[in-house]
């Protein structure tokens, strides 16, 4: 519980870093996928040793799918950071599983339970309330939010097609990829000490640290507390902002958000009163 919900805690101060950093998104990706990288690796050596390396040479066309796909979310994420508030990006995130649902559904023709798909109605009407009452925000960062939120949901599919994907060298391919794609895109060799040391933070414990304490917490949690305990993510976003910036969501950003979060966790809570799963369909 302590790892996972460290990894929570570290994927939410990515809006806080792409705030804090006076830079344009694509000299911010180009060092951060450096960074990010370079603390995977670290990572996977501290936990696999001298065999570490031998996963990227067995990654094969889905892992390599994977790392594609990560890279292009990766990109909206940051963008869409900078271009919307990080309230709305959160929010819109965090109607992940009921994404992941629908595009499980048209790849494989899975079929979401009842309760999901009345989840996913009541997330999506507060999406609606969120962006369409509220004035802050941008309805383009809020476009880049939701391609960020559909790449993530097709690699959950990749991943569960090919469950034989190593998840850590493939994210660190992708970081390292982003990095070489948005490279001559930004002004990298521009950047400050002050600036760069705040970039290698946020590569290495927004990327690293984040992903490392997931994969290993994951491992000794049942699917629906890690579920639970990750969606922590979407209210403490908005709420480093808060606390560093002092930038106060609208109130239709506040209700919006909290129909999403309250559909995400319901939806969760039901799933562990009905037991397990069916294997023909996703929650």
């Amino acid at each position: 519980m302590i790892l996972v919900t460290a990894s929570a805690v570290a994927w939410s101060l990515a809006g806080l870093f792409t705030r804090a950093i006076p830079l344009d998104s694509w000299t911010i990706l180009a060092w951060r996928g450096i960074f990010g990288s370079i603390g995977i690796a670290v990572a996977m050596m501290l936990f696999e040793g001298g065999i570490a390396w031998k996963s990227f040479r067995h990654m094969g066309r889905p892992g390599w799918l994977f790392v594609a796909v990560s890279s292009l979310g990766m990109v909206f994420f940051i963008t869409a950071l900078k271009e919307t508030t990080v309230a709305h990006v959160a929010v819109i995130y965090a109607t992940i599983p009921f994404v992941a649902a629908v595009v499980a559904w048209l790849a494989m023709g899975e079929r979401s339970t009842l309760r999901a798909i009345v989840a996913s109605i009541a997330a999506m009407g507060g999406v609606i309330i969120m962006v369409g009452l509220g004035t802050e925000g941008s309805l383009f960062g809020d476009l880049l939010a939701f391609g960020m939120t559909l790449c993530m949901g097709v690699l959950m599919v990749i991943v569960r097609r090919s469950p034989e994907i190593s998840v850590m060298p493939a994210a660190c391919v992708s970081a390292l990829l982003s990095s070489l794609i948005c490279w001559p895109l930004g002004n990298p060799l521009s950047v400050s000490a002050h600036d760069l040391l705040l970039i290698a933070m946020f590569g290495i414990l927004v990327s690293a640290v984040g992903l490392a304490c997931f994969t290993l917490g994951a491992k000794w949690l049942p699917p629906i507390e890690t579920a639970l305990i990750g969606s922590l993510d979407a209210p403490l976003a908005p709420f480093w902002i808060w606390l560093v910036f002092n930038e106060v969501p609208s109130r239709s950003t506040v209700i919006g958000g909290s129909i999403v979060f309250a559909a995400v966790v319901a939806n969760v809570l039901a799933g562990t009163k009905k037991g397990p799963t069916p294997a023909n369909s996703v929650t």
